[in-house]
């Protein structure tokens, strides 16, 4: 058996969902998630003003207008991003989506289910003494807190404007759009939903939902598999690794077999293998571990999943591998 520190944790890209009121702390959560997860931060802002979609266009000439984005132009915009390889492998923080009902049906029948639900509270009058103090910076779109959220670059803090939308009647108005809004939101999302109280220490809140994101739902849903086969010489671990792959429809990859294909491809790190071969001498490890490395984050792989079997042999492998950002579950 390999040692208990290789079998770490279940490591599943994050699919999370921050949602709430306006001026409730939404993106200053989703940009700590990100930064604490590796995940990709994915919001109304992002999409129109820090992407090239080929919907972006559609959509930021909506915007320009002062018209509303439709429903269904949002969820497709959404589901383009999402299908990059980058939300694939690194997870996605969404952050103020979906807005109704019908967004979460869309983003539903679209394949898109987080795993987990943040919805940050307040009361209303806290939520409109807060919406007071936001600034948006011109050039990034990014928004800002003169109490919360204040930039360090002092560049940045003078080009900061006052949102046309911070009101008290524009706040009141979208507060009570969102109220009208939320509880069929809440349906769609119930057994995965956490509400967090918004009104407390900017740092009590992040910690309340890491702690919150961090745990697994019982689910039935579909993930990405990644299998690790050990065994001793003889006990058929390939044989039961091939069955797995051509059952489940996942990539099958066999350490060795990986090798002889990177010298009969004479890539780069193949040639490097073959001087190995040529003296039958071993493989050194850190050269495996790039070799395994490179095919398991190939496209195929990330996408369907894979089982790998022939490697770690030991414990100081798998712990090259798990630096390397190979994580079985």
């Amino acid at each position: 058996f390999l040692h208990p520190h290789i079998c770490i944790f279940l490591s599943i890209a994050p699919r999370i969902c921050v949602l709430g009121p306006p001026a409730s702390g939404k993106t200053t959560v989703a940009m700590w998630l990100c930064k604490h997860l590796n995940a990709v931060r994915i919001s109304q802002e992002t999409l129109l003003f820090r992407e090239t979609l080929p919907l972006t266009k559609e959509a930021k000439a909506y915007k320009e207008r002062k018209q509303k984005i439709p429903n269904a132009l949002w969820a497709n915009l959404i589901q383009e991003r999402l299908s990059n390889v980058d939300c694939i492998k690194r997870g996605w923080i969404l952050e103020g989506f979906p807005e109704n009902q019908e967004q979460a049906w869309m983003l539903q029948s679209s394949g898109i289910i987080p795993m987990h639900v943040v919805v940050l509270y307040a009361p209303d009058t806290v939520l409109i003494e807060r919406n007071s103090g936001k600034r948006l910076d011109p050039v990034t779109q990014e928004v800002f807190h003169t109490t919360f959220d204040w930039p360090r670059d002092p560049r940045v803090q003078q080009r900061l404007v006052k949102p046309e939308d911070t009101s008290e009647q524009e706040i009141s108005k979208k507060l009570l759009e969102y109220h009208r809004s939320f509880p069929g939101v809440f349906q769609n999302y119930k057994k995965i939903l956490k509400s967090i109280n918004a009104d407390q220490p900017c740092m009590d809140v992040v910690s309340q939902v890491l702690s919150y994101v961090q745990t697994r739902h019982r689910s039935a849903a579909p993930f990405t598999p990644r299998i690790l086969f050990c065994g001793p010489p003889g006990s058929g671990k390939r044989l039961q690794a091939a069955l797995i792959a051509q059952k489940y429809g996942i990539v099958n990859i066999c350490c060795g077999q990986l090798l002889k294909e990177a010298v009969a491809e004479k890539t780069k790190l193949g040639e490097l293998v073959k001087t190995y071969f040529d003296d039958d001498r071993p493989v050194p490890d850190n050269l495996v571990v790039k070799i395994v490395a490179e095919r398991l984050n190939t496209l195929d792989c990330v996408t369907n999943g894979w089982v790998l079997c022939d490697f770690p042999r030991d414990l100081e492998q798998g712990e090259q591998l798990q630096r390397a950002g190979i994580i079985p579950n």
